[in-house]
């Protein structure tokens, strides 16, 4: 049976004092999907087809010509608490294959994204990603564990999108 597991730490609390300081959110998610991983690494790194599995998520195209490297940019448009988000991403780190990178270069909502796969065995694969976005300004500050919750919320089910789209 496949599954997906959250986690949802906010950094600012003083559960968590090795990243207090930061007062950075966190989320990750860690999902089982029944593809090899190198099916699922091409899919996820290919980020004009987030559209597919993102619900929130209603375009994005590469600004960079390919092959995908650190530096390759793309744009998207999303929406999220009723509000269109516009950002422009850039690589920053890959092991093709195994896991790819991307920081908001141009964004309302700053963020940083690591997606990884690693075998599972035969057809089977794991996929983390861990998304961290900066800190909420000052006026927005006391909706902080809501606009946390609704965001692990929308990646978990983005995730269980995933294991959809590539499954069926």
């Amino acid at each position: 049976m496949c599954s997906v597991d959250t986690e949802l730490r906010d950094t600012a609390s003083a559960t968590d004092p090795a990243h207090c300081t930061d007062g950075k959110m966190e989320l990750h998610a860690r999902i089982e999907i029944a593809r090899p991983a190198a099916e699922v690494f091409e899919y996820i790194s290919n980020f004009e087809r987030n559209p597919e599995w993102q619900s929130g998520m209603q375009a994005a195209r590469f600004t960079s010509i390919g092959p995908l490297r650190v530096g390759s940019t793309y744009e998207q448009t999303a929406r999220f608490l009723g509000r269109e988000i516009r950002s422009t991403f850039e690589v920053t780190a890959l092991m093709p294959g195994q896991s790819v990178s991307i920081a908001t270069i141009e964004s309302t909502f700053p963020i940083q994204v690591t997606r990884s796969v690693e075998s599972a065995g035969e057809s089977r694969c794991v996929v983390t990603a861990h998304i961290r976005g900066e800190p909420l300004p000052w006026y927005l500050a006391p909706l902080g564990p809501l606009i946390r919750r609704l965001g692990q919320r929308s990646v978990t089910s983005d995730y269980e999108g995933l294991k959809a789209a590539l499954e069926s």
